[in-house]
């Protein structure tokens, strides 16, 4: 077990980041043998494949390769999410007392992958919502912006908006004509000079944490060897509530299975059997 209260100590300061810019960096958080047996499970999905997964290269260079739920059928990703100190850093960003596993997303760019990732939010895509909602995206290799480490828009999860969700490949599909009413992402790449942003060099243990509603995105993987595995995982806390929203990713046809096993009604606790209650733990 970990101790909740020498985590808040230890990461007060981070929480008050968190609120404010949207993003943090945390230092040294997860421990090595779970990198070491991750590396590992990471190439295993890499070589097999699985029905959730993406190939998001288009048709330039290199390899940029996404997949969901990969710990419902992965034990060693099942082992990490569940039983490292994952929840326990998820509970105390969102100061919460419950937590909810919400899904990963299994992200790899290799090296020589031009491919982006396009800025958006996470939370117009999913089917829950509230304020305590957050993503700890976990790297298994050196991560810089040369590479691919994200970066984030300062301060945008307060900008109070919600930007229409778009497909990630070169044609930025709209998701769902239904969302045509939204604001599209500003161009950030564009107008730099009108922002702030959170980035950063990141070793293996290192984490970044961000809120739901932070405007991100990240470069493709311009090194000629350096891999960048990561492994973003979504939490969610006391406030949060399913919301089938319209164009919501389990929705869509890849995750029909899914669905039923998600809540039964509208505005419900995330407690399911896709999304389990982790924290507090049971002896």
């Amino acid at each position: 077990m970990f101790n909740l209260d020498n985590l808040r100590l230890q990461l007060e300061h981070k929480v008050d980041a968190l609120e404010r810019d949207g993003a943090v960096i945390l230092r040294n958080v997860i421990e090595q043998s779970w990198i070491d047996k991750m590396r590992d499970a990471i190439d295993a999905v890499l070589a097999q494949g699985s029905n959730f997964s993406a190939e998001m290269s288009d048709d330039g260079p290199g390899r940029f390769y996404g997949d969901f739920f990969v710990w419902r059928r992965d034990p060693v990703f099942r082992d990490f999410i569940l039983n490292s100190n994952l929840a326990e850093i998820a509970a105390v960003m969102m100061r919460s007392s419950k937590v909810n596993f919400f899904y990963d997303q299994l992200l790899v760019k290799e090296p020589g992958t031009s491919a982006k990732t396009p800025w958006h939010q996470d939370l117009p895509y999913w089917c829950v919502d509230g304020w305590q909602i957050v993503s700890i995206w976990v790297p298994f290799d050196l991560a810089t912006p040369h590479n691919g480490a994200v970066t984030y828009v300062k301060g945008s999860h307060l900008w109070g908006k919600s930007f229409r969700p778009r497909s990630f490949g070169l044609e930025r599909r709209a998701v769902d004509d239904s969302t045509a009413h939204m604001d599209e992402a500003p161009d950030i790449d564009a107008f730099p000079e009108q922002y702030e942003f959170v980035t950063g060099v990141l070793q293996p243990g290192d984490v970044f944490v961000h809120h739901a509603r932070t405007l991100h995105g990240a470069p493709g993987n311009a090194s000629g060897s350096n891999r960048r595995r990561a492994l973003a995982t979504r939490w969610t806390g006391d406030d949060a509530f399913f919301n089938d929203r319209p164009g919501n990713f389990l929705r869509g046809e890849k995750f029909a299975s899914l669905l039923p096993l998600a809540p039964s009604e509208e505005g419900a606790p995330m407690d399911s059997d896709i999304f389990p209650r982790v924290l507090p733990r049971t002896v």
